[in-house]
Formats: C-alpha cells, sequence, structure tokens
C-alpha cells in the first residue's frame, strides 16, 4: 500500500467532505444562502471523486477506513471554525479511530 499517496488523499477527502458539510450547514442552519449550500454540494461530489483516487480498489475497506479519518477531522474543523474544544475522551476516541484507519488499510496482507 502507497502510504505516502494514501494519506494525502485522506486529508484531501476529509477536507472536502466535512468543509461540505459545514458549508451546507451555515447555508441551511446559520441561513447564510444557498450559495453556500451550493459550494458544500459541489465540495461534497468533489470527496466521492478524490475517494476513488485510493490506491486501494475495495470500495469498502477504503469507506471505513475514511470514517476513521473523517471522526478525528471532525473535531479538528470544529477546532478551527467553530472554536470547539474536544475533552479527553474526543481526543482519545479519534486516536481510536486513527488507529483503526492504520489496521484497516496498512496492515500487510497475503495475496
Amino acid at each position: 500500500m502507497d502510504v505516502f499517496r494514501s494519506v494525502p488523499l485522506f486529508i484531501l477527502a476529509a477536507l472536502l467532505e466535512i468543509g461540505g458539510a459545514w458549508l451546507v450547514w451555515q447555508g441551511v442552519r446559520e441561513h447564510k444562502g444557498l450559495a453556500w449550500v451550493g459550494a458544500g454540494v459541489i465540495a461534497l461530489g468533489l470527496y466521492g471523486l478524490v475517494a476513488t483516487l485510493q490506491p486501494d480498489a475495495n470500495f469498502g475497506r477504503i469507506l471505513a477506513a475514511y470514517g476513521g479519518v473523517f471522526v478525528a477531522g471532525s473535531l479538528l474543523w470544529g477546532m478551527v471554525a467553530d472554536g470547539f474544544r474536544p475533552d479527553r475522551w474526543d481526543i482519545t476516541g479519534a486516536l481510536i479511530c486513527l488507529v483503526g484507519v492504520a489496521v484497516i488499510m496498512y496492515a500487510p496482507r497475503t495475496a
């Protein structure tokens, strides 16, 4: 598995999906308008495209691993964009998720 290709793709996917969902949230919940919603929908579509660029060909594995990246990335996004301060349990949970990502994506496999 090409970790040096895979990790940046996971980060980009997280930025697009979390950012897209945040833009939709801002457009609807914070009444910023349809332009924000539209930008969010575009970002979410691009997330789907980026996920296809992962070197592993297994859809289920990619999306399962990405779930862990999404958990950690969402907490980081909340810190940067909304002033959220995770507690030790949030951080512990995110770290557990990232260990899960590493096991799912990068554990040695037999052919």
